[in-house]
């Protein structure tokens, strides 16, 4: 763990310089490097705000804004993991931010995910999170914002861990 604070640290400054030199696209890799480590730390505040910040910066980008849905879609992981409502209010956020981040299959799993969520249905939440993957594959990071998501279902009793 101790590796991870370290590292956050050491993005962020390298974040720092590369701002100084207005060299933004470097700066945002550094950022999101953070929020990642941010994330896996449980620091969910700090990792939305820097996923939602590079999301905004890269949404009006011609080159960059289908990047957006995807930095929004783990700012949503990050708000589910703290609290259903608040990935409620941040999905409507970001579909009226960056209307094109509504047809993405990023967003979609997450409605579904937060149905399933609803209704307590870890196999409805396991299904659509199998579908998702078969399309795209999930990299660990997701994986394990996933499965934090799961474990809060109420009646996932078997306790695997398993999503696919």
């Amino acid at each position: 763990m101790c590796v991870c604070l370290q590292a956050i640290a050491h993005y962020e400054q390298s974040a720092d310089y590369y701002k100084g030199e207005e060299s933004n696209s470097s700066a945002n890799k550094c950022l999101l490097k953070v929020a990642a480590y941010a994330a896996q730390l449980e620091q969910y505040q700090k990792a939305i705000e820097i996923f939602e910040q590079v999301g905004a910066n890269t949404m009006d980008n011609p080159l960059l804004k289908y990047s957006a849905k995807d930095y929004f879609f783990k700012a949503a992981l990050c708000h589910f993991i703290v609290d259903e409502l608040n990935a409620k209010l941040a999905l409507e956020k970001y579909e009226e931010m960056f209307p094109a981040f509504t047809d993405s299959r990023e967003c979609k799993l997450l409605k579904k995910l937060l149905e399933a969520h609803e209704e307590q249905n870890s196999d409805a939440y396991t299904e659509a999170v199998k579908e998702f993957d078969s399309i795209s594959r999930l990299d660990q990071w997701l994986t394990t914002m996933l499965l934090r998501i799961k474990k809060s279902i109420q009646g996932d009793g078997d306790g695997d861990g398993d999503l696919k």
